[in-house]
């Protein structure tokens, strides 16, 4: 491979901000995972944000970029699968894609085919664009992806703010994650957060069922495993919250202990675990690190406390929940789905067609 940007490249991030920012060029922002795909000839690679290789477990965005891209090329964008079923993202399903055994990559490639979402051009043939203004390299983009097919799409982009502020609303019920907002002169900055997003944030209550100890050792609380009831009155598992100061893991270890509980009679006890119910394991690993470890110690339900997320994906938060206070005035059984916003259903095939 002979390119005018190599890999890896460390891909451009973007900072949380309150608000839309205005003057600028605005894109939904993908669920997926962020891929900068590099093309020359018949060499493909797929780099990941981590910049590992991603190759391997997509076969299906190598043989779409063989297809569809130019000959030689360096594309930043996300790979996203969708449920066809729900017409929205299923990121659930895109993490099932990174498995050690060939087989099962293939099969899964069929069964969950992945689609590739291009957003920004870092070279082409042998020109290297990444110190262009961002709507040069949009205009550029455009060109080099006129006549590509599904699976690979062109985000859609807009000026109009008040556009953004619409798909912001709307293309959430796609199972998309906020807005990107990019300055029109940005030069493209590896690994630095220049561009900007912003997200659904909102709060509910719920459930402490149990909690992990934090890495630096057994009287430190790493992570609170958070519950709500669902419409049967099970408290399912819903997630964590574990962003805490290491002086409030300390004492908050020490507040928690009257509060352990055994297994036996315990909402998430894994042993009578029922079929295709999500609760926590009492020994389980990271797929992502071998080596974490995920078991937990079993608290009883019995506070709540108040957390802020960005949205639910399924049954359980998309990402880590932030702490905002203890409920000492809310009873756990309150504590349920029902006090979630639903955003409302829109057609991914939709937001795929406007780009």
């Amino acid at each position: 491979m002979d390119l005018p940007v190599m890999p890896p490249v460390a891909p451009m991030l973007a900072k949380p901000v309150k608000d839309i920012p205005p003057g600028q060029l605005y894109e939904p922002k993908w669920d997926g995972f962020r891929s900068i795909v590099f093309r020359d000839g018949d060499e493909i690679e797929i780099g990941s944000r981590n910049e590992r290789p991603m190759t391997r477990y997509f076969p299906e965005v190598v043989e779409a970029v063989r297809a569809n891209f130019p000959e030689r090329a360096v594309i930043d964008g996300e790979i996203v699968v969708a449920d066809t079923g729900r017409n929205t993202l299923d990121f659930e399903a895109l993490q099932q894609r990174v498995h050690p055994a060939a087989s099962r990559v293939k099969l899964l490639s069929e069964q969950t085919p992945a689609s590739f979402i291009a957003f920004d051009l870092l070279a082409i043939g042998d020109e290297d664009l990444t110190e262009e203004p961002f709507e040069v390299r949009r205009a550029r983009l455009e060109e080099a992806l006129a006549k590509a097919q599904p699976p690979v799409h062109l985000t859609p982009l807009t000026r109009d703010t008040d556009e953004a502020r619409r798909w912001f609303e709307q293309f959430e019920g796609a199972g998309l994650d906020g807005l990107i907002a990019k300055k029109p002169d940005q030069t493209y900055q590896p690994d630095k957060r220049v561009m900007a997003k912003i997200k659904h944030e909102r709060t509910c209550d719920c459930v402490v069922a149990g909690y992990r100890v934090h890495k630096s050792g057994p009287d430190a609380i790493g992570s609170l495993l958070l519950g709500l009831f669902d419409d049967r009155g099970v408290l399912a598992s819903v997630g964590v919250v574990g962003a805490f100061p290491m002086a409030t893991r300390r004492s908050l270890f020490t507040e928690l202990q009257p509060l352990v509980t055994e297994f036996e009679g315990h909402p998430w006890n894994w042993a009578a675990h029922l079929d295709g119910e999500r609760t926590p394991r009492k020994n389980e690993t990271s797929r992502w690190n071998a080596g974490k470890d995920l078991s937990f110690t079993p608290l009883r339900p019995e506070r709540v406390v108040e957390v802020r997320y960005d949205y639910m994906e399924g049954a359980r938060f998309r990402h880590t929940a932030q702490f905002v206070r203890w409920r000492p005035d809310r009873e756990p059984g309150s504590c349920t789905y029902e006090q979630l916003e639903r955003p409302v259903s829109f057609d991914l095939a939709e937001v795929l067609a406007s780009g």
